[in-house]
């Protein structure tokens, strides 16, 4: 039995700031209302919408593992604290509800509300969503209403906000589109290091091998014998990459490539965002990160 969780070293504060955005404690700085966001995901979304009206801070940095995050005390102090704490759900960060109800949060919105979820093939709802511009959309759509919920003399300047992120995140779809359109049909086949891109998969008509963590987590085990089914595939299905995280540990995913001969590409951003600066900081620009190297894996 192999296992594959990756362990992460957090910040002893317990809080990452959000890049030229954050409020300390996410409180208020300046008199401004304070958002709390539990992914990289939300407060990239957050922090577009907000603009200068109100400052964000983010749980979870970039490059740490989502599904098993621990709240620390400054944490819960800031969910405390804030104007409005945004979550996903879908069971990513429900690790964290225990936190958010103990911090005594004055209002709190879960921004996947109204999407269609995908199920993994052990029948669990899938939690990434965002791989999938359409969905994030509607999260940007769920934020810009959470917001003006609390701040309703913004609420056009937050409409205003959602609509110029969500422009975007179009215009990223079909970049995207044309990146993975320019793949022979015959390479579109993809093997993760979990599954965690079914929604991206869907979208830009891909087709799902198979993964080396098994399910949406990254908790799981595998057996040898899975492990060698897997193998089996990638010969059989003529894979030509095997795509890792930057989240997760990768060496299964690379010794997997080198018994089988493929590439490996290990900086994929599945559960997580790139650092300030990066490129990759926001769903857009993550999204056209991964699909690049994809196309350029699977030429």
């Amino acid at each position: 039995m192999v296992r594959f969780r990756a362990v992460f070293f957090l910040l002893l504060t317990g809080t990452i700031a959000t890049a030229a955005a954050c409020g300390g404690a996410g409180t208020t700085t300046g008199g401004k209302p304070g958002v709390v966001a539990t992914t990289q995901q939300i407060g990239s979304l957050a922090r577009a919408i907000v603009g200068d009206r109100m400052t964000v801070t983010t749980l979870i940095g970039p490059g740490v593992d989502p599904h098993d995050y621990e709240a620390s005390p400054n944490n819960v102090k800031s969910m405390g604290a804030a104007a409005i704490v945004l979550k996903h759900g879908i069971g990513l960060d429900a690790h964290l509800d225990k936190a958010i109800e103990g911090s005594g949060a004055k209002r709190v919105v879960t921004v996947t509300t109204g999407i269609v979820l995908l199920k993994s093939a052990s029948g669990d709802n899938d939690p990434h969503v965002w791989h999938d511009p359409e969905d994030a959309k509607i999260m940007a759509d769920n934020i810009e209403a959470a917001l003006a919920s609390v701040d309703p003399a913004n609420a056009d300047y937050y409409r205003q906000q959602a609509d110029a992120q969500k422009q975007r995140l179009d215009a990223a779809d079909t970049t995207i589109k044309q990146l993975i359109g320019a793949i022979p049909p015959d390479n579109r086949k993809m093997v993760t290091d979990h599954d965690a891109f079914a929604y991206f998969i869907k979208r830009y008509g891909l087709q799902f091998v198979g993964a080396v963590i098994p399910g949406v987590a990254t908790q799981g085990e595998a057996s040898a014998q899975q492990l060698a089914t897997l193998e089996d595939l990638i010969r059989k299905d003529g894979v030509k990459a095997i795509f890792a995280e930057n989240s997760l540990d990768p060496r299964v995913s690379q010794q997997i490539a080198k018994d089988t001969g493929v590439k490996i590409v290990t900086d994929l951003y599945g559960d997580s965002l790139g650092p300030p600066g990066s490129g990759a900081d926001t769903i857009e620009g993550m999204l056209v990160s991964n699909a690049t190297k994809i196309a350029g894996a699977l030429k």
